[in-house]
């Protein structure tokens, strides 16, 4: 009788803090035993032979949209999370907002794990909203299993999910600190943004990079001090999402270097992308805040490799091709990017690649770090007694992505026609191989979290 159920051998085995060649033993969806030592793990009912492979824990995704219920023509959890594992993801936090109703209270969040649980393909955590007059609802919602909440300091441009004033915010996050979670925050400010937009418009400036000026970096400086000192006075845990630029993550550090509770993170697109790919490519490269030029491109990654930034989020926030049409107005069409599925090849390619980035920089985080940070505690690394969420990667195959490829409801993205190396060959969840060699092995998981 076989000792387990699932035996990945001769793999480069890649932790935060350490990369090692060998075998890893997995039972009931959990990691028995990690070898340095070859073929020494015993029997198991399937073997998966990982040489020449580099072997990683799932990435936590922890910043996507996938708006079902009430939006899943836009994007749902079937798509959403096929897609995820298609890039060696096991794990995502579905933000609040997109779905309808969205989940501002504990009766929509229920709604929202009942639906995951029939059709996600990997492991689901959800955002609870921060939103005006629904301060009372947020205990019941972290009790019920939120990860977090989520406000925007700006318009989300979803009409039933309002942004947070300051009164809001200042008394969601007291309630939020009294109960120990944390309040992730959109921040841009209103004023700043508003204004500038109306100008750029009145004066017929509507280019790409009208729009990018019409939400500059201080914009974000603004939001991001407005809301430390809120955390300040509360003592409310905060996570800054989608920072764009090293001048906030220089502001968040200062914070840090004061005793402030608060982390960062930045997308692929940031660290990719430029104000030049949405000239080229119009409203597909379009985003809120809005793509940088080159210098801020590089100069995240120089914050990345230097520990300033904790996540990486994909913030996959999709939309029928329809609404990402622009033509001669860069302010109208949806500001979203599909990118949840190029987040590993992103970063092995323009990071590892290109800039020397560690692997186990990588997997600190998009693995270690958003486990450590929202409480996984059996999530994040490939050690025994950790649930078996593991990528498995091919660092020497380069590929051009196709829209083929993609397994989202809308197949656009400003990265199909990109030429990437390090392509994820199969990911497993719970130790069941979902993705393989391109193909989806899985069409429902009835539970997936634990």
């Amino acid at each position: 009788m076989a000792t387990y159920d699932l035996i990945i051998k001769n793999g480069l085995i890649v932790k935060a803090d350490s990369t090692i060649q060998g075998d890893i033993a997995i039972k009931d969806g959990k990691i028995k035993e990690v070898s340095s030592s070859r073929g020494n793990l015993g029997k198991a009912d399937k073997e998966i032979d990982a040489e020449g492979l580099h072997v990683l824990p799932g990435l936590i995704d922890s910043h996507v949209h996938f708006n079902e219920p009430g939006r899943t023509e836009w994007e749902g959890l079937e798509t959403g999370s096929k897609s995820l594992a298609a890039g060696g993801a096991t794990t995502f936090f579905d933000m609040p907002l997109n779905s309808t109703p969205p989940v501002i209270n504990k009766e929509n969040l229920e709604l929202k794990k009942a639906i995951a649980k029939k059709k996600s393909i990997v492991n689901p955590r959800f955002w609870g909203g921060l939103v005006p007059g629904n301060t009372d609802e947020l205990k019941e919602m972290h009790e019920s299993g939120a990860i977090g909440f989520k406000a925007f300091m700006s318009p989300s441009g979803i009409e039933d999910f309002d942004n947070a004033d300051d009164e809001t915010l200042y008394k969601g996050m007291k309630e939020i600190a009294s109960f120990g979670s944390l309040l992730a925050v959109h921040a841009e400010s209103t004023v700043i943004c508003e204004q500038l937009a109306e100008e750029k418009q009145t004066q017929g400036k509507t280019t790409a990079r009208d729009f990018v000026e019409s939400r500059p970096i201080i914009s974000e400086i603004e939001a991001v001090r407005r809301i430390i000192s809120y955390a300040e006075a509360t003592g409310c845990k905060l996570h800054i999402v989608h920072a764009s630029s090293r001048k906030v993550v220089n502001v968040i550090n200062d914070a840090k270097q004061r005793g402030v509770d608060i982390t960062v993170e930045t997308c692929p697109h940031y660290l990719s992308l430029t104000v030049k790919d949405l000239e080229e490519q119009g409203g597909v490269a379009k985003c809120m805040p809005p793509l940088r030029d080159q210098a801020e491109v590089d100069e995240l990654w120089t914050a990345l490799a230097n520990g300033e930034i904790n996540v990486i989020g994909s913030d996959h926030s999709p939309a029928p091709a329809d609404m990402k049409i622009i033509t001669d107005n860069f302010f109208e069409g949806w500001g979203g990017i599909s990118g949840a599925q190029s987040t590993l090849t992103i970063l092995l390619t323009e990071g590892h690649f290109k800039r020397d980035l560690p692997l186990e920089k990588i997997v600190e985080l998009t693995a270690e770090n958003p486990a450590k940070l929202f409480g996984l505690a059996n999530k994040g690394t490939i050690a025994a007694g950790y649930d078996a969420d593991i990528t498995l990667v091919n660092l020497n195959e380069s590929f051009e992505l196709k829209k083929e490829d993609l397994f989202y409801r809308h197949k656009h993205s400003p990265y199909i026609g990109r030429t990437y190396k390090g392509k994820v060959k199969t990911t497993i969840v719970s130790g069941e191989v979902v993705f393989n060699d391109g193909k989806i092995l899985v069409d429902e998981k009835q539970e997936t979290n634990s």
